[in-house]
Order: C-alpha cells, then sequence, then structure tokens
C-alpha cells in the first residue's frame, strides 16, 4: 500500500487572504502563529464584543477561536475546495481567562480521514501555561463531486 502524505496548500500569509476573503466578518478577530500538518497556532485579538461581565472572555469566543482554528487546518490541508463542517465540539472551560490577554488556541489533528477529521485544541491567555479551556472537534468533509 502506497502512503500518500498531503502537504500544505496554504502558507500562512495565503491562508489568512483566504480566510479573509471567504470569511471576512472574523478578520479582524484572528491571527495565524503557525500552521503545519498537524496542527496550528492560532490568536484570538480579545476585545469587547469577546467579553462576558466580570471582564472574562466569552463561551461562545472560545468556541469560536477553537472552531476557526481546526477549520483552518483542514483548509490549509485541502485548499479552497474545503468545505469541511463542524460535527461535534465539545469543550471544557477550566479557568476564566482574563479580558485584558489575548488567548492562544493550540490545535493537534488527531485524524485526517476521507470524511472525518478529529482535532483537539488547548486554549491559553496568552503568556499563561496553564489552558484555560480544551476542545475536541470532529468535522465532516464533503465527497468531492465528480462533474
Amino acid at each position: 500500500a502506497r502512503v500518500e502524505r498531503m502537504s500544505l496548500r496554504f502558507t500562512i500569509q495565503e491562508l489568512s487572504e483566504y480566510v479573509e476573503e471567504i470569511f471576512p466578518q472574523i478578520k479582524d478577530d484572528f491571527e495565524i502563529l503557525e500552521i503545519s500538518e498537524h496542527g496550528c497556532r492560532v490568536k484570538l485579538k480579545v476585545n469587547f464584543k469577546h467579553l462576558r461581565p466580570g471582564n472574562t472572555v466569552s463561551g461562545p469566543s472560545i468556541f469560536s477561536l477553537v472552531d476557526c482554528t481546526a477549520y483552518m487546518v483542514i483548509l490549509a490541508k485541502l485548499g479552497k475546495e474545503a468545505l469541511a463542517v463542524t460535527t461535534n465540539c465539545s469543550i471544557d472551560f477550566m479557568r476564566k481567562p482574563s479580558g485584558e490577554t489575548n488567548l492562544i488556541a493550540n490545535c493537534e489533528i488527531l485524524k485526517f480521514g476521507k470524511s472525518l477529521v478529529v482535532a483537539d485544541a488547548k486554549v491559553y491567555s496568552e503568556g499563561i501555561e496553564k489552558p484555560v479551556a480544551r476542545a475536541a472537534l470532529t468535522y465532516s468533509i464533503p465527497p468531492k463531486s465528480n462533474n
């Protein structure tokens, strides 16, 4: 059996530009810090819209960070035809992230199959060693149309 190694279809710059093109509503929220075949690191630039009372980052903002981080790895591997959809996400919120600090998600691809991608992400307040949240994510990759 021949093992096919899938290389990245985008550099960080190209992926950032593509994400800005297809998701203009999030272009100011995220910064891709690293990307590889096995995962990526993405920063959420925390501002007022990401906060909830108590000056902490909201759960939906953390979900957005982990979801976008995993999706960016999938895009980087599949290219512009990627239409992967989130089929599951389970998040454990472990510590209160300060609204004064950006968040960093480290996402690792655990399985990249033909139809499913399974990923794990840990979220950190920038500069702090202990994670504030972790997430298990699954994505469905639709079959390619043969037109």
